[in-house]
């Protein structure tokens, strides 16, 4: 199963409540998550067993395409929706996007959070994380570049935006800033801005 993933299908399960389970390495077994999530009463389980170094997860992106508005999302604990924290809040914030509710059977962050009601107050928690995660990333953009022309380093903007300025680029495109803002502030051409904007559809 390594680098694919399986679709298990609960008859008894709630058709309303999906879940996905993820191991990462070849001797992780995935049984104990399928257990839990089996018990839990959800009818598909998406189960894969993926690299942490791959960018692809194909279980993932097959249950978030099956949740429709008002269903539940369950993992077994929240690391298992993401290897960092700019990937659990990014993909927290996509359920939220899309009226689905996120159930967490283990750990700190255990229990059930919908868009709406009591609920809402983890998604908001979460955007609250990803707003200062970004401005985290620009603050220390403009450190770097500040520390570089103070070095005198000449030609030291960089001609793709990285994981983090992208970030940056697009929650300040959301603001309502042009490019050539964005791009002074991240030290890199507007063009270069342009174009990967233009691959996020942000513009």
């Amino acid at each position: 199963m390594d680098g694919t993933y399986e679709e298990i299908i609960n008859p008894e399960g709630d058709p309303r409540c999906l879940a996905y389970a993820r191991v990462s390495t070849a001797d992780q077994d995935p049984r104990l998550q399928i257990d839990a999530l089996t018990a839990h009463g959800c009818r598909r389980l998406f189960v894969e067993k993926i690299s942490s170094r791959s960018k692809d997860r194909p279980g993932l992106a097959a249950a978030l395409h099956r949740l429709d508005p008002g269903d539940t999302l369950v993992v077994w604990k929240l690391d298992r929706l993401g290897r960092s924290v700019t990937e659990v809040v990014g993909l927290a914030e996509k359920l939220h996007d899309m009226g689905v509710g996120l159930h967490i059977l283990t750990g700190t962050l255990e229990g059930t959070y919908s868009p709406t009601g009591s609920g809402k107050f983890f998604f908001t928690i979460m955007a609250a994380f990803a707003e200062l995660e970004r401005d985290l990333i620009h603050e220390r953009t403009l450190s770097g570049l500040a520390a570089a022309r103070a070095q005198g380093r000449i030609g030291g903007r960089p001609r793709k935006l990285t994981d983090d300025t992208l970030a940056a680029a697009r929650a300040r495109r959301a603001r309502g800033e042009s490019l050539p803002q964005i791009a002074r502030a991240l030290g890199v051409s507007a063009s270069t801005v342009h174009r990967h904007l233009t691959k996020q559809d942000v513009l």
